[in-house]
């Protein structure tokens, strides 16, 4: 019998608390050695010294080792825990859990599919560069065998979380006689976006071996893929892999959809993605649809040419906010607006993710009502 994704948003209370999922597991809600992933909002600021993320994703292995008996680090190197760091405005800290779950009966047609796959941990030297294209897409298409989805078109959402270079990092690897792409944290945080971007393009289909070109890395915004969010942080060592799409090999009420967003005022791109699940907005989702609603991903970009719309915004102009701080809060409010619940990933950074200037998002729910 196939198995389903069971989906489950959990809230968290403060930087390091795993109480919520503790609980899931005391009341039997949730299986620990059934869970395969992880995706989740820490209150961080989503930077290269955001301690949040990694400290986090510690109190969740800590949780699962009591658990499964392994210890954290091993549970930490198999269980892909991608998390982003800035919950501007209204968005709300919350982790996202995929577990297996099994049922009683095969469903009709295609249901959410998942596969997750480790690169091999990447060198400073190879970050932001060519051979870390290639371990992306080598990983994502490792991770779509997994999910058993046939059809490229059938995946709506690959979430990639990249390392990036350190101080520390490019010194160790100039003092080997290495060079490295930048020794600027924030400028490396963006090229490793950038190739984790170009590998799912490239184990997508997206673009052709021939447009593998680490010189169009932060400069041809023409390069894109309409279903990767990619994610940098000094918490990781490895590209880690998360796959999401539809497929028949898998059972359950949920699925998946995803709409490219032009823009950070694109609200036709959430509603159409709704659309596809059967959900309609108008202009907010019905309390019934909200408990359908599983899971909600965003990628957003500010405007890397000053304007929405065509008209000026001062996003990269203001030294006392970071640009994807202001980007975060304003897409978090509208999407959030029109799911009527903060609790959504919204991540910026979205160089070669969905068209330039805008982003994507994605969205998981269930073919029937039930606890959200």
């Amino acid at each position: 019998m196939p198995d389903a994704i069971e989906v489950r948003k959990v809230p968290i209370h403060s930087v390091a608390d795993a109480s919520e999922l503790a609980k899931l597991i005391d009341d039997g809600v949730l299986h620990a050695d059934r869970v395969i992933a992880i995706i989740g909002k820490t209150e961080g600021n989503g930077g290269v010294n955001d301690f949040t993320r990694g400290y986090f994703t510690q109190s969740l292995m800590a949780l699962l080792s009591r658990w499964l008996g392994e210890s954290a680090d091993k549970l930490a190197a198999r269980i892909p825990c991608v998390l982003s760091g800035g919950t501007e405005g209204v968005l709300s800290p919350h982790y996202v859990v995929f577990a297996r779950s099994k049922v009683s009966a095969p469903s009709p047609g295609s249901s959410l599919a998942i596969g997750t796959a480790m690169s091999a941990p990447l060198p400073a030297e190879h970050v932001g560069r060519a051979a870390h294209i290639q371990s992306v897409a080598d990983a994502v298409k490792s991770a779509i065998a997994q999910a058993r989805i046939e059809n490229p078109r059938d995946i709506h959402f690959v979430q990639v979380k990249c390392p990036c270079i350190t101080s520390a990092r490019a010194e160790t690897a100039l003092a080997q006689g290495k060079s490295v792409v930048t020794s600027d944290p924030n400028r490396s945080m963006a090229l490793a976006r950038a190739a984790g971007a170009f590998g799912v393009a490239l184990a997508l289909g997206e673009i052709s071996e021939q447009r593998m070109d680490e010189t169009a890395l932060l400069r041809d915004f023409s390069v894109k893929s309409d279903r990767a969010s990619i994610s940098s942080g000094v918490e990781v060592e490895c590209n880690e892999v998360i796959v999401l799409g539809n497929s028949r090999h898998w059972s359950g009420e949920l699925r998946i959809a995803h709409r490219p967003m032009a823009d950070a005022l694109d609200i036709g791109g959430v509603v159409q993605a709704l659309r596809d699940l059967g959900i309609e907005a108008a202009p907010q989702i019905t309390a019934q649809d909200r408990s359908r609603v599983r899971a909600v991903f965003v990628k957003c970009e500010p405007d890397r040419r000053g304007r929405i719309a065509g008209h000026r915004h001062t996003m990269l102009d203001d030294t006392d906010i970071n640009a994807q701080r202001h980007i975060r809060g304003a897409l978090g409010g509208l999407v959030a607006s029109v799911m009527g619940d903060g609790r959504i990933f919204v991540s910026g950074g979205a160089e070669h993710q969905g068209p330039d200037g805008g982003g994507l998002i994605a969205v998981i729910a269930s073919q029937q009502a039930g606890d959200a």
